[in-house]
């Protein structure tokens, strides 16, 4: 017999208006026991002043519509905009948004480290889709735990819509252009309106390190929070995605 969604333990979902990546992630990865709920904030550029404004101006009226449908948990899906906050203004955000949902909340960017630290790595790699001001604040929240950034490289795109467009295969090839003369035992895909998680099988085999992506911490962290596991392979932390042609950055 299938669960009763309306028995279901309730996902609210906080994401940039622009994302168009993270809820088909989610969807895709949903577990029987669980369902999901989405609130957005506006937000048309990856820059740190735009971040900034979407949490003061428009991340209030997102919880307060998700409180009213009573969430198990919260998940805040946005990498780059814990990071401009730095580590104290994101846990402060996590305490304001667990009072306002009433529900235990999860952080991408806290999610992200999380991860990253279980794989115990000396040497961190990141790909991001984001402008050098974004990349900055990643690295700097990395380092900040402790982690070695041993490089960083972004594809330079400040429309938050663009990000989503870029294909996986893309993602691969860039990653190999940066990462070509690059000592590194774990590969970080930053931003969870990028396609890091279909890039994410083809990323392991070529590079053959862990490689820890946005979504993937995210949707991890947020059904471990609800006790539930990812539906298919044993391995909770490996989300399955489509297989990524080879390809070439143009």
């Amino acid at each position: 017999m299938q669960p009763d969604p309306f028995d279901a333990r309730r996902i609210g979902l906080i994401v940039p208006s622009s994302n168009t990546v993270v809820e088909v992630d989610f969807a895709r990865n949903l577990p029987a026991g669980a369902t999901l709920h989405t609130a957005r904030m506006f937000l048309a550029e990856t820059t740190e002043p735009a971040e900034r404004e979407m949490i003061d101006r428009y991340l209030p009226q997102a919880a307060t519509d998700l409180a009213s449908l009573y969430p198990d948990v919260v998940a805040f899906a946005c990498t780059s905009g814990g990071a401009v906050l730095g580590a104290d203004g994101e846990r402060a955000m996590i305490e304001q948004l667990s009072r306002t949902t009433n529900a235990r909340v999860v952080s991408t960017n806290e999610a992200v480290k999380s991860e990253i630290e279980r794989h115990h790595p000396d040497r961190v790699a990141v790909i991001t889709p984001y402008v050098g001001e974004l990349n900055a604040r990643i690295r700097a929240g990395l380092v900040g735990r402790g982690l070695d950034v041993v490089h960083i490289a972004g594809l330079g795109l400040s429309e938050n819509y663009a990000i989503a467009r870029v294909p996986p295969a893309r993602i691969l090839a860039f990653a190999e252009q940066q990462l070509a003369d690059v000592s590194f035992d774990l590969l970080f895909i930053s931003c969870t309106n990028f396609r890091g998680l279909d890039a994410r099988p083809a990323l392991r085999e070529r590079f053959g390190v862990p490689v820890v992506t946005s979504n993937q911490a995210t949707i991890g962290a947020t059904l471990e929070a609800l006790g539930l596991s990812l539906p298919g392979p044993s391995d909770a932390r490996v989300v399955s995605a489509r297989p990524v042609p080879d390809a070439r950055m143009p």
